[in-house]
């Protein structure tokens, strides 16, 4: 049978499904296929899919032999997948149990799931987590007593990369790997590009596989630890920086030098905007991800930009972005401001 797919590059694909599993568009009753370098994923309405994917009618077999957690509990669970963490957000304990039996049961590839427990909170902006089910830390290979790696570590794979991470140490969303992408086509060789909030290098490791010369801050240790060993993983640690501290203070020795600044850190980057001003060399394209109301979600990013640049930099907004929904009638959004300096 013939159905929309939306074909994409084979590196991409996980992450591209994942997105389009948390969007309610992927057609769980139909085979993905891969041929050649590409790879085709079979979604339940074309019109929905966003613009920037290509769709395609392609023949899509039915699943077979597959069972999946909907088909145990009897209903559609929500969760979604870092790596092979299972994440589930449930209320009731004895349902997030039952939840996370059902996908270890099911064909669902994972090694552990786990229950937010928490809202992101503090200054590394982390969660604690309920680890329901999976594989006991204490149960080392053959029994041996020694974990190979602790229950809440895992590999995400995206766009090519992989990032080693534990989500009870360190903060990372899955669900902006598309945005994270737009950003980094951007890039061209031979750039200075700094990432002021870096965690375990989603941005800074990819760009800096694009050519350019990356540092990444970061003020949690175990971020700035696993973002040196995805810069050895993905073999860019000759050209990208880890640095460990506050970018206020950081920035000191990194003055005049950037031709990109990735300020992402939603909450408050705006705070940091005379520091990014002060990264900026003669020609910086900014990125600037902020939260805001629905009503006016990009004006007060704009404003603040334009009051750290001052008189010093002649201020061009290139694209103004919505990223995602974040909460009722807030959303993430993202500015990417051209500062020329006058």
């Amino acid at each position: 049978m013939r159905v929309p797919c939306v074909r994409v590059p084979v590196e991409e694909g996980e992450a591209i499904r994942t997105l389009l599993a948390d969007a309610g568009l992927l057609d769980g009753d139909r085979e993905i296929s891969v041929e050649d370098d590409d790879i085709y994923i079979p979604v339940v309405d074309a019109d929905a899919v966003p613009a920037e994917y290509e769709v395609v009618e392609r023949e899509a077999a039915e699943r077979t032999g597959q069972v999946t957690p909907d088909e145990i509990l009897g209903y559609e669970p929500s969760y979604e997948r870092l790596g092979d963490i299972a994440i589930v957000d449930v209320d009731d304990p004895g349902e997030a149990r039952r939840v996370a039996e059902a996908i270890l049961e099911s064909d669902f590839p994972c090694r552990t799931v786990v229950n937010r427990a928490s809202k992101v909170k503090g200054e590394y902006r982390v969660r604690d987590w309920e680890v329901l089910a999976g594989d006991d830390p204490e149960d080392g290979p053959e029994g041996g007593g020694t974990p190979s790696r602790p229950r809440t570590e895992t590999v995400h794979r995206e766009y090519g990369h992989e990032f080693l991470l534990d989500i009870a140490e360190v903060y990372f969303s899955p669900r902006l790997a598309t945005e994270r992408h737009r950003v980094v086509e951007q890039v061209e060789v031979g750039e200075h590009a700094f990432d002021m909030f870096a965690g375990v290098g989603p941005f800074a490791v990819p760009m800096a596989a694009r050519g350019a010369e990356v540092v990444a801050c970061d003020v949690n240790p175990r971020a700035v630890e696993y973002l040196r060993e995805n810069a050895r993983r993905n073999g860019v640690s000759e050209n990208l920086t880890a640095i460990e501290g506050d970018v206020r203070e950081v920035a000191a020795d990194y003055g005049n030098w950037a031709d990109r600044v990735v300020a992402n850190l939603p909450h408050s980057a705006t705070e940091f905007l005379d520091t990014a001003v002060a990264l900026a060399g003669e020609e910086c394209v900014l990125h600037l991800y902020d939260i805001q109301h629905e009503d006016d979600p990009f004006g007060p990013g704009e404003r603040a930009v334009r009051a750290a640049a001052g008189g010093e930099y002649e201020v061009t907004v290139e694209t103004r972005r919505e990223v995602r929904s974040y909460a009722p009638h807030e959303v993430n959004v993202c500015l990417d401001v051209r500062l020329s300096r006058v």
